[in-house]
């Protein structure tokens, strides 16, 4: 059976992390991922011989599996490595970790141990068979497993990895998926290990040149194998300091310049200019400033803007600091913006970074429509994120709003607006988004008025205008004016929900988002029966996503996006190793493909029902006993002598109690409860028994029937039983947020108001005359 995606990754960080031992993330990765590397190019070789990575002979992971138990093994591993390394111009690259370095691997045999387990864990792995998007399937657990160890790495080794979801906004909003050929050039001069290179590359549909460079020598090892993991051999990774030697360069001695520039340095660098003298720079990065000695963001920004072609477009991820500092950095930011090379800034969550808890955002540059640029579009995209283990992560929702809002430079309240030069001008070319688009939570009001004289404000009853657009007869149903600017509910408080509910304006609304619900699922249907080897996933899930995201965009209340999210989530979870499984073995019936439990609903309902109506006769006789438990079970109860040593009933402890007082008439209160127990523990186990036997014989018909299910049927089960159902169901679970979310502030509402401050007194009075009367009832005197 092919790999699935989720078991892959899963497996390969439980495994490695069990044998990492003491060693730190940041240097175990080293290893972890070399092996990674060793067998799947082996297997690739295997599969196909014309790949352009060789593997000699010795240099195989065949060759490791042979070294396994040795107690050379650390030896013989760099020796296959290296001859690995030395056949593809790899030297430096995948042959930087020692593993026969015994202060972090162990000595002797604790090293032979470790190291011929870690060769276990990939042994039983078979990459040669994955097929479809097979390339993608193994570079995407390389960055799986980078993702954990930069999670585990701390702070200041982390930065290796930009998160996937950033990355995939910053290949968007530059519009990488223009390009036109092949040879249109992507530069990233911190990548890192390349993951952000590598998604903006992932983007442009003709494919693309890829240049990067990186001073870190073991990350830029890991930047080359994530490049030929990614099936991008040609691409060209160095290694030195982008700042004071930065590599690509012309024949003239100027930097060469590239189609899109995208990176994320290391934020405030403060030895930035070690090495070379910016004053007098070499490649004339400098012009419109120099950056503080101390502080190296513009540094980066300033060397990716030189090394853009006139009609380049990059993003750089910095700090907030860099939108509002003053000094020299103020300097180059009015330098930068009266050029017009700014086009927007995207504000980004807190803790989004592996290096850095601080908030960033992303500089959005574009050198082609500089000279007409009359404005900056600011986004505050901070508040959309999910909550991911210390970390926060965009969610695919958030990704898309991102990207949708950005590119068409919509002006959205409280989210994004397009901000004039004149104004950024005028307010001395500060950029802090806060200044520009107020992000603060709104004030929910107290209404003294309406605390004093009662009724609910008309502003708060106003604040629900997009429900009453769509249910304009459901707002008279539920309030009614009671006094000038203020209204009454009309229902109890208890009935609001019923009331939205059953309101007909409300059923009409929940018929028409199921009728497009509907009307995009007979219109995939098709699509999804047709699945087979020929089909690339993750273009199947883009249009899946984009479709469904177009059905609901027109519809009111129902967020289009949050319905978007629950495919590209369910798709994480279960669809897309389903259609992984579809496309390496066809339409074939398995548990791993369609749960019993969709078998039975469409085939066995009724012996289902009849193992329903079993498991409650059971579970009767089970409360039964619980009760009686509770009522004689106590330390002095009629049940206690009967109990075992692990303080349990069983058939032999009751039987044996009752054989000690048969002949004591002074227990025949005891004899009954302990009869009646018994009784009932023989009943509960006699149904019990009978719940098994038919459990045992469903799960035969289940077997049998996988076997007896033809192609049409699997497609049935799976599209329409399994997938869309659960779709289906996420559509009525945004519904029911719809009517939560009235439901929960006309009745927080109701009752804020409910009674106004003369009731209260009066209420007051009344229970202090009752308290009084008490009082004097009990002879006490205090006036």
């Amino acid at each position: 059976m092919p790999l699935k995606k989720s078991e892959l990754y899963a497996s390969l960080w439980k495994s490695c992390d069990e044998l990492r031992g003491g060693m730190d993330a940041s240097q175990y990765k080293d290893y972890v991922l070399v092996l990674l590397f060793v067998k799947y190019v082996s297997d690739k070789a295997e599969r196909n011989p014309d790949t352009l990575i060789e593997v000699p002979y010795g240099g195989a992971f065949r060759d490791m599996v042979l070294a396994k138990g040795d107690k050379e093994i650390g030896d013989k591993l760099n020796k296959i490595i290296r001859s690995l390394a030395e056949a593809n111009d790899l030297t430096g690259v995948i042959d930087v970790a020692d593993f026969n370095d015994a202060d972090k691997l162990g000595r002797s045999q604790a090293m032979v141990d470790r190291l011929t387990k870690l060769i276990g864990i990939f042994e039983g792995l078979d990459f040669t068979s994955n097929r479809a998007d097979g390339d993608d399937l193994l570079g995407d657990a390389y960055e799986y497993l980078m993702r954990h160890f930069a999670t585990e790495s701390g702070k200041s080794k982390g930065q290796f990895y930009t998160p996937a979801e950033v990355s995939q906004v910053i290949a968007k909003v530059i519009g990488i998926a223009r390009t036109k050929n092949a040879s249109q050039t992507i530069y990233d001069p911190t990548c890192g290990s390349g993951s952000l290179l590598l998604k903006a590359a992932s983007e442009a549909r003709t494919g693309v040149t890829i240049y990067g460079q990186e001073m870190d020598n073991a990350t830029a090892a890991l930047a080359e194998m994530n490049m030929i993991l990614h099936n991008n051999e040609t691409a060209e990774i160095w290694q030195d300091n982008t700042l004071s030697s930065p590599h690509w360069t012309n024949a003239d001695g100027n930097l060469k310049t590239f189609d899109y520039v995208v990176a994320n340095p290391p934020f405030s660098t403060k030895a930035w200019s070690n090495g070379f003298d910016p004053v007098h720079d070499l490649f004339g990065r400098f012009a419109d400033g120099i950056p503080p000695a101390k502080n190296g963001d513009y540094a980066f920004l300033l060397h990716i803007l030189r090394s853009l072609k006139s009609t380049g477009k990059g993003a750089v991820i910095l700090p907030h600091g860099v939108l509002f500092r003053g000094g020299a950095e103020g300097t180059i930011r009015k330098n930068l913006i009266r050029r017009g090379v700014i086009q927007g800034i995207i504000g980004l969550p807190a803790n989004l970074f592996y290096g850095t808890g601080i908030p960033a955002c992303i500089i959005v540059l574009d050198k082609e429509y500089a000279t007409g640029r009359k404005g900056i579009f600011l986004m505050d995209a901070s508040k959309g994120f999910q909550k991911d283990g210390n970390k926060n992560r965009l969610r695919q929702r958030d990704i898309h709003q991102i990207v949708d809002i950005f590119t068409k430079q919509t002006d959205i309240s409280r989210y994004a607006r397009m901000v004039s030069h004149a104004e950024i001008e005028a307010n001395d070319f500060n950029l802090n988004i806060p200044r520009y688009i107020d992000t603060s939570e709104v004030e929910d009001l107290q209404d003294i008025e309406a605390h004093l004289q009662g009724g609910i404000p008309d502003r708060d009853a106003e604040s629900f205008s997009a429900y009453w657009t769509v249910l304009p007869g459901l707002k008279d149903t539920l309030f009614a004016p009671l006094r000038e600017g203020y209204s009454q509910v009309r229902v109890e408080a208890g009935q609001v929900r019923s009331t939205i509910f059953e309101h007909p304006e409300f059923e009409a609304f929940s018929r028409t988002i199921h009728t497009l619900f509907e009307g995009w699922r007979e219109k995939v249907t098709p699509k999804l029966k047709s699945i087979s080897s020929e089909i690339h996933p993750k273009e199947l899930i883009e249009d899946l996503g984009e479709s469904l995201l177009d059905t609901f965009k027109p519809s009111a209340l129902v967020d289009p996006y949050a319905i978007y999210q629950h495919l590209m989530s369910y798709w994480v979870e279960t669809m897309q190793d389903d259609v992984y499984l579809l496309i390496d073995d066809g339409w074939k019936a398995s548990p791993g493909l369609i749960p019993e439990d969709l078998v039975i609903h469409r085939y066995f309902s009724q012996d289902q029902e009849a193992i329903d109506a079993l498991e409650a006769e059971r579970d009767t006789f089970s409360r039964e006993l619980e009760e009686l438990e509770e009522e004689h079970g106590g330390e002095d109860g009629l049940l206690t002598e009967a109990k075992t040593d692990k303080g349990k009933f069983s058939k032999v402890s009751l039987t044996a109690r009752l054989n000690d007082i048969r002949r004591d008439k002074e227990a025949a209160e005891e004899k009954k409860v302990l009869e009646q127990y018994l009784s009932t523990l023989e009943k509960e186990s006699a149904s019990n028994k009978k719940v098994k036997e038919a459990q045992k014989a469903l799960s035969a018909k289940v077997n049998a029937q996988y076997g007896q299910l033809g192609t049409h049927a699997v497609k049935d089960i799976v599209v329409e039983d399994k997938w869309l159902a659960r779709l289906g169901e996420d559509v009525q679970a945004e519904l029911d947020r719809v009517s939560q979310a009235l439901t929960g502030r006309v009745k927080e509402l109701a009752e804020r108001y409910d009674k106004p401050l003369p009731e209260l007194e009066a209420e007051v009075e009344t229970l202090a005359a009752q308290v009084e009367g008490h009082l004097e009832q009990m002879g006490f005197v205090w006036k």
